[in-house]
């Protein structure tokens, strides 16, 4: 069963969004937001913690859909439901965090 993640930068309304408008598509076996251990991890200190970088956070979610025809749509839900909020969707190989 194919799985999508994907992560969303943004308020979390927009995520709660996202997430709903993923629940509406029919035959989406699984929708669950994951704890992502690397969220407030940054890679330059010098900026950390100041107002600009505060005000949004990133939200990971899992997806698992019966087939690619459905993930597709998923993808495309997010994408639209994200993009109309102006919020930063980034879609993530399951694999890249496994060592």
């Amino acid at each position: 069963m194919p799985r999508i993640h994907l992560r969303i930068t943004g308020d979390r309304d927009i995520f709660d969004d996202v997430l709903t408008a993923i629940h509406g598509v029919d035959r989406v076996e699984r929708v669950e937001e994951i704890d992502d251990f690397m969220n407030d991890f940054r890679d330059d200190s010098s900026s950390q913690n100041l107002s600009d970088d505060m005000s949004s956070r990133t939200y990971t979610m899992e997806i698992e859909v019966p087939n690619e025809k459905i993930g597709e749509r998923v993808r495309e839900i997010a994408e639209e439901t994200a993009g109309t909020r102006e919020a930063a969707i980034e879609f993530v190989d399951p694999d890249e965090n496994e060592i």
